[in-house]
């Protein structure tokens, strides 16, 4: 069963993001705190712990919203979801709208060690229903 690791805000664009005890989703917004939300099509950043452990290798002690991901799952390949795919997590329905993204150039994973992993792996998605979701919650592919 796939399950949220750890979710993760931040106040201001371009910071790494850390890491929360819960997530408040508000349809047409994303996160509500989160300095990436707003009306557009990515709301709400996921990674999957899997990815991140491809980074751990050379990087081991990586925190929790260092790709600056805002839910952090385990046991779903999120990447090999299609656009369009919607994501039961907690009491939230998210729509999948974009599969990675170009990384920016002051990425700080990518300058200490030579990679990220959130342009090939990271997903992002639109807030269909409203709701909290918190570590540990299911996600349900539908």
């Amino acid at each position: 069963m796939a399950k949220v690791i750890a979710v993760c805000v931040s106040e201001k664009k371009g910071t790494q993001k850390h890491e929360v005890s819960e997530i408040r989703l508000r349809k047409d917004h994303g996160i509500v705190g989160d300095a990436h939300a707003g009306n557009w099509h990515r709301q709400v950043s996921l990674l999957g712990t899997e990815s991140v452990e491809k980074m751990r290798k050379a990087f081991p002690d990586i925190p929790v919203g260092a790709f600056a991901e805002n839910i952090l799952t385990e046991g779903l390949v999120l990447y090999e979801l299609p656009v369009g795919a919607q994501l039961r997590i907690g009491e939230a329905l998210l729509e999948v709208t974009q599969i990675g993204k170009e990384c920016h150039a002051h990425c700080a994973i990518r300058q200490q060690v030579g990679d990220c992993v959130m342009p090939r792996e990271g997903i992002f998605t639109i807030v269909l229903e409203e709701g909290v979701i918190r570590a540990g919650d299911p996600v349900t592919v539908l």
